[in-house]
């Protein structure tokens, strides 16, 4: 729920479903939310567009485009929050999704409740960084790896890098704390909130993707180590 004086947070439900689209629509505007709705890939692009939702519940079932290519698409233009929505045993699809830019998922059939306590979670996560002039702390180095806490920004040498926000906020969370190891449950913890519940491995799926990105060999890292039954931690293996 939002403070009292604030604007409410847009969220835009995306499912060909209409009947389910309705009822989760309802549940979130009872949450305190100001909901729209769109039923195919195409309207769901063209609202994204135009509504700059905070949060998208994106159904990966659509026609006319695909939840797939619709989350790769918004990413090329906005930084919302993406909980895509997949059917029981779809597990490549929802690896796709989380690797395409997608932030969180929940497997269908959920509770209303469920969803509206994700989309809740999600929103105490600030969507863009404050406007200020970063630190000297805040200018992270790992021999090429060069992080901008503040300015959220990455770079290997020269080159940025282009992360999804959960993507950064774990390399955040990471660097900023080297060579400490942290669980799944202590990323969870810090990057969505201490109130999130579901798969603890999505944390697995978007490591991977940071590595992809950082061509950082888990054989061999470079920048992220995994620790053998604990969990994560910044530094060479």
């Amino acid at each position: 729920m939002n403070s009292e004086g604030a604007l409410p947070t847009k969220v835009l439900v995306v499912d060909d479903e209409r009947a389910l689209a309705a009822v989760i629509a309802s549940y979130l505007t009872r949450a305190g939310h100001q909901v729209s709705q769109a039923h195919t890939g195409p309207e769901a692009l063209d609202q994204a567009r135009a509504e700059d939702p905070d949060v998208i519940v994106l159904d990966l079932g659509l026609p006319g485009l695909d939840g797939i290519e619709v989350c790769r698409q918004i990413r090329t233009f906005s930084d919302c929050y993406i909980l895509i929505l997949t059917a029981r045993g779809d597990e490549v699809d929802r690896l796709i999704g989380l690797s395409v830019g997608a932030d969180d998922y929940l497997t269908k059939p959920f509770s209303n409740r469920e969803l509206v306590a994700r989309v809740q979670t999600v929103l105490r996560r600030p969507r863009r960084p404050p406007a200020a002039a970063p630190a000297v702390e805040d200018q992270r180095v790992f021999g090429d790896l060069r992080i901008d806490a503040a300015g959220h920004e990455v770079w290997i040498g020269d080159h940025p890098v282009a992360l999804t926000r959960t993507e950064f906020d774990i390399l955040d969370v990471l660097s900023a704390q080297p060579r400490l190891a942290l669980s799944r449950r202590q990323l969870i913890d810090a990057v969505w909130d201490t109130a999130w519940v579901g798969d603890e491995h999505v944390v697995d799926v978007h490591v991977a993707n940071l590595r992809k990105k950082l061509d950082d060999d888990p054989t061999e890292p470079r920048y992220i180590t995994t620790i053998r039954g604990v969990g994560y931690r910044m530094g060479r293996g």
